[in-house]
């Protein structure tokens, strides 16, 4: 896999292959490269989520820590995706370089609880398995799962006076789902920390679930 200069990295970014960042969420959430797609290498769901959000026709760009872009590079050959080269130094090489930075902004679920009453264009994203989602979710949330984030009609539906409160389980594939949505234009989101598992302890949380789905 070929190393890039930053403008030799930046031009071919250019040119149409996806920036897929592999860095550690926490990382990833306070500054990436704008249009980047999120899956932290070090999860034992990477090749699931991967999969679920990059189309192996389309080239991958790698954008990593510093000297961490060969075991991601070798996972992705044997998942059949073809690699246009990574970004020499890593994240920090952009960074260090004073470019454009982008970044997922967090909020609390007590944050949302006291939203959802008052926000009439909020709408609850729940990036979680259908059958996670059925189990329980929030009322009037959307499931979204992150296999159907590319799918022209799903997020057709979204309009720009739409705000955006994204969660799943635990916190980390909302950030892929914004980022995902982000690389469409969709930039009014907010990420939901700590996903289901802090949203289900809030007092103000009204909870259902979708017993047809369970069956």
């Amino acid at each position: 896999m070929k190393t890039l200069a930053l403008n030799d990295f930046l031009q071919i970014a250019g040119d149409g292959p996806v920036l897929l960042d592999t860095r550690p969420t926490e990382l990833f959430k306070v500054g990436f490269i704008p249009g980047s797609i999120h899956v932290p290498f070090g999860a034992k769901q990477f090749d699931e989520w991967v999969t679920a959000v990059l189309d192996k026709a389309t080239p991958v760009l790698l954008v990593t820590e510093d000297g961490a872009a060969a075991p991601a590079a070798e996972r992705l050959r044997q998942l059949g995706y073809q690699l246009a080269g990574s970004l020499e130094g890593g994240f920090n090489t952009y960074a260090s370089a004073g470019k454009p930075l982008d970044m997922i902004i967090d909020v609390e679920p007590d944050e949302l609880m006291m939203d959802i009453p008052f926000d009439e264009h909020l709408i609850v994203m729940d990036v979680r398995k259908p059958i996670e989602y059925a189990e329980g979710h929030l009322k009037d949330a959307v499931n979204l799962p992150l296999g159907e984030l590319n799918d022209p009609l799903r997020v057709s539906a979204i309009e720009d006076k739409d705000n955006l409160y994204l969660h799943c389980g635990g916190g980390t594939r909302s950030v892929i789902a914004a980022s995902v949505l982000k690389r469409q234009g969709l930039h009014n989101l907010r990420n939901v920390a700590g996903g289901w598992t802090k949203i289900k302890e809030e007092p103000r949380a009204q909870i259902v679930k979708e017993p047809g789905m369970l069956n």
